[in-house]
Order: C-alpha cells, then sequence, then structure tokens
C-alpha cells in the first residue's frame, strides 16, 4: 500500500467540511469494520513506488478507551494535517501511515483494531475515521498495548527496513499500563493464530523495536503518574509525557524529524513549529515534552521550565524567538 500523493490543501479541506459534525457522525463505526479486523490478518505493507520511492512507515497505534478518545478525534478534525506539514516542511520523504486502535481484550469486542499504510490524504483519513471508537477498557489500570506491538512485529512488512534497514515509527497513545504478556488466547481469538505460550511484553518490544523506532505518548501530566514508571522501564526515554492531547501530532512530527536528523536540535523544532503557526503557549509544551529525548542540555532542568511565565530564566534561542 502507499500509492498516490498527498496533499495539504485537500487534506485541509477534507477536515473543515466537518468541523461542526459531533463526533459521532465523524467516527460512525458501531463495531470493529470488517477491513480492520486482525482475523486471518497476513501483512500490512508499507512499499516504495515510483511516486515514493523512500517510503517511510509510521504507525499510530490510538487507545480509543474512554478516557482516550479525545486524540482520535483531535487527529480527525484538526491535527492529521499539521503532522503532515511538519514533516514536508522538515524534508521527510515519502511517510506511509497507518493506524490502529486499541482497547482491552479481557473486556472489550473490538480490542485491536488495523488499518493499511496509506499516502493520501483521503485514505488516511478513511482508515482513521473507520476506527471504532467503543470506550471501553476494563478498569484495572491495564489495557492491551500489548498487541500493538506483536502485530508489528508479526504482521507488518516495510520496504525501508526490507530495503534500507530504516526502522519505521510507532506513536502510541494510551493512559495505564499493558498488560505483562501477549496471551496466546487472545492472539487465538483476535488474530486467528496459535502460539505455544505467551509472549513476555519484553520479548514482544523487542522484536518490535527491530524494524520500528517505538514511542509512547502519555496525553498530559496528570496522567503520567499512573503509568509513567512501568512504560520507563520498558521504553527509556521514547515514553513522551506530553501537557495536552493537542500536542500530539507536533510532538511526533519533531521525534520524526529529529531522529532522522531533519532538524538538528530542540532550537530548530521550536523555529519549525513557530513558522508553521502553532501557538507560543504549544510551542513550550512541546519543547518541554521532548527535552529529555532531544538532550536539550539540562534536560531535567528545561523539562521542568516554564518558558512562558513572566520572568522565567528562559534558552537564549526561546528569547531570540519570542522576546
Amino acid at each position: 500500500m502507499g500509492y498516490g500523493s498527498y496533499s495539504h490543501d485537500a487534506h485541509q479541506a477534507l477536515i473543515a467540511g466537518r468541523s461542526a459534525s459531533p463526533g459521532r457522525e465523524v467516527f460512525a463505526q458501531k463495531s470493529c469494520h470488517p477491513l480492520m479486523s486482525p482475523f486471518g490478518l497476513k501483512f500490512r505493507e508499507s512499499r516504495d513506488n515510483a511516486e515514493h520511492p523512500n517510503s517511510l512507515a509510521i504507525a499510530f497505534a490510538l487507545d480509543v478507551t474512554g478516557s482516550m478518545g479525545n486524540i482520535p478525534d483531535s487527529l480527525a478534525r484538526r491535527e492529521l494535517p499539521t503532522f503532515m506539514k511538519l514533516l514536508t516542511d522538515c524534508k521527510i520523504a515519502d511517510p506511509q501511515l497507518l493506524f490502529m486502535a486499541v482497547g482491552d481484550a479481557t473486556s472489550d469486542r473490538a480490542a485491536f483494531q488495523i488499518g493499511q499504510f496509506e499516502t493520501t490524504a483521503e485514505l488516511m483519513d478513511q482508515w482513521l475515521t473507520r476506527s471504532y471508537l467503543e470506550g471501553g477498557g476494563g478498569g484495572t489500570g491495564e489495557e492491551s498495548y500489548e498487541l500493538v506491538f506483536y502485530a508489528l512485529a508479526q504482521h507488518t512488512d516495510t520496504d525501508c527496513f526490507a530495503k534500507r534497514k530504516k526502522r519505521g515509527y510507532l506513536f502510541m497513545t494510551g493512559d495505564e499500563h499493558p498488560y505483562p504478556a501477549v496471551s496466546r488466547q487472545q492472539v487465538a481469538a483476535l488474530f486467528g493464530e496459535t502460539l505455544d505460550e505467551d509472549i513476555p511484553i519484553e520479548e514482544v518490544i523487542a522484536a518490535a523495536a527491530e524494524s520500528y523506532h517505538l514511542f509512547f505518548l502519555i496525553p498530559d501530566l496528570q496522567r503520567r503518574q499512573r503509568c509513567e514508571a512501568r512504560w520507563r522501564a520498558l521504553l527509556g526515554d521514547h515514553v513522551i509525557c506530553m501537557e495536552s492531547y493537542e500536542d500530539t501530532c507536533a510532538v511526533a512530527a519533531s521525534i520524526v524529524a529529529l531522529t532522522e536528523k531533519a532538524l538538528p536540535d530542540i532550537e530548530a523544532v521550536a523555529k519549525t513549529l513557530v513558522a508553521n503557526g502553532i501557538a507560543r503557549e504549544r510551542v513550550g509544551a512541546v519543547v518541554r515534552a521532548l527535552s529529555t529525548y532531544a538532550g536539550a542540555g539540562d534536560a531535567h532542568a528545561l523539562s521542568k521550565l516554564d518558558i512562558d511565565a513572566p520572568g522565567a530564566v528562559k534558552p537564549g534561542w526561546w528569547t531570540r524567538l519570542f522576546g
């Protein structure tokens, strides 16, 4: 998959047409869409082609339990074109996006859903809005995030890795712990596959990390308290604690640009966000969220610095940008 050309103008026009629509019209699914069911899944493919000779696989795995539905809604109504525009401005060649939706396999009817890798605005949007926002979750403090790693490791095939040994990207949003292992019973029920035994979470993460950079995005600082420590034990500085779910696309695009060396440092990130019309307070929030990953000087201090506060000691580049 991944044929066709991306148009930012077409994407903006698409989401502008639904700005006043209620959420139930944007995400109209009442159950898992048949084309997003993982049962019998072989591979989701990200392929090079004449239009896109240097494809880069980027997967968004969106927690669609009751506390997390605002992120897919934000992407579908406002922010996904921002993500693509930032990648374009940073000269990230040929991104191909795949959307997954994750819930709780111990209680939800549609605990895991998966689309296709796509390049055009229309098809990206189609798979995103086909997601069933079940709004469930089991209330145990855990969701079935481990199934995302399993799907990436076992059921995706990307030319960026197969041909160039370039890893793709996973951006998973969530606010709970993962379960400690991929359950063989759940794999049988959801994928129709047989495992000899459960797979520990550490092993399935290691398998997915062979071909993807793995990031876990926590939507705000309040929710980081209940899940950050566990995720840091699993993913280290690839756990990003945002200040608002509204920063998801800016944070994700900035991570790609930093990792691909398209932007050299956090100052360049800030300049790019400003150039794209992102509000000063949101730029500050993104800078703080990314400070540790970006290695921005005294990362711990910068992550706690309120660079928008009157009289605060600001990095020199921030003063040059905003005064």
